[in-house]
């Protein structure tokens, strides 16, 4: 049940970024020069691994769950040095829209899907208990 509820939290908060990024690119941001079509690129990643993150199959979930993370962290980590250093010959502020809200769901998203990356690789490959350990030796009988 957990893993299910991080999986939907994990997809919901990284397809927010991808709606968030989308708004801000098409509200202006796709006119700058790197920075706009790094925004196009966060958009299109964080929907198709939101998506993935539902999907996957339980032997790639780990994965996908990691990706998302990192996206989410990266795309944070960016923010927060555009706003310190200027980057690709722009400098953002955390008064610009959606900037708060953008550090809170990657912040969210990046907690969530590192919970669920770890989930996901629990039970796998469980120790053997010694009656499994145990060659079967059949009775000639």
């Amino acid at each position: 049940m957990l893993r299910l509820v991080l999986r939907v939290a994990g997809a919901v908060l990284l397809l927010a970024t991808a709606y968030v990024h989308g708004d801000l690119w098409l509200d202006g941001y796709r006119s700058l020069s790197v920075i706009g079509p790094l925004f196009a690129v966060q958009t299109v990643a964080a929907a198709v691994l939101g998506i993935a993150v539902l999907l996957s199959p339980r032997r790639w979930l780990a994965l996908v769950a990691l990706a998302g993370a990192a996206l989410a962290a990266g795309t944070a980590a960016g923010l927060l040095l555009s706003t310190k250093v200027e980057l690709f010959g722009f400098r953002e502020s955390l008064q610009a829209p959606h900037a708060v809200l953008s550090l809170w769901l990657e912040g969210a998203a990046t907690v969530v899907l590192l919970g669920l990356a770890w989930l996901a690789t629990q039970g796998r490959d469980a120790p053997r208990t010694r009656a499994s350990a145990r060659p079967r030796v059949r009775s000639p009988h």
